[in-house]
């Protein structure tokens, strides 16, 4: 299990359930006024869409995804990060379980 302390976060405690619960997360605000998520992704190929730009960080599992206009797969395993552009789209592949952050520009 991987734990991180976050000082001075304020988390939103009600999940955001998203493609009849396949995606599930938590938002938080950091200090500075950022905004990330943590959450996981359960099995599926799901289309996400994105308002800000988000950066992807892998967690734990593994996922691969495809950014909007590519015909390219990419893998993305623990430790790893891609990035989504702002007002843009992506598909995420996940075969067991994908958890992350998710950090918004």
């Amino acid at each position: 299990m991987t734990t991180d302390t976050i000082a001075a976060a304020t988390l939103t405690t009600q999940a955001n359930v998203y493609f009849d619960g396949k995606c599930v997360s938590h938002g938080f605000t950091l200090a500075d006024g950022s905004r990330q998520s943590v959450g996981v992704v359960l099995p599926a190929t799901l289309t996400f869409t994105t308002g800000a730009a988000e950066t992807m960080e892998c967690v734990a599992g593994s996922c691969e995804y495809r950014l909007a206009g590519s015909d390219e797969w990419q893998q993305s395993g623990p430790g790893d990060t891609f990035a989504i552009p702002a007002n843009s789209s992506f598909d995420i592949r996940v075969a067991q379980a994908y958890h992350y952050i998710c950090r918004y520009a």
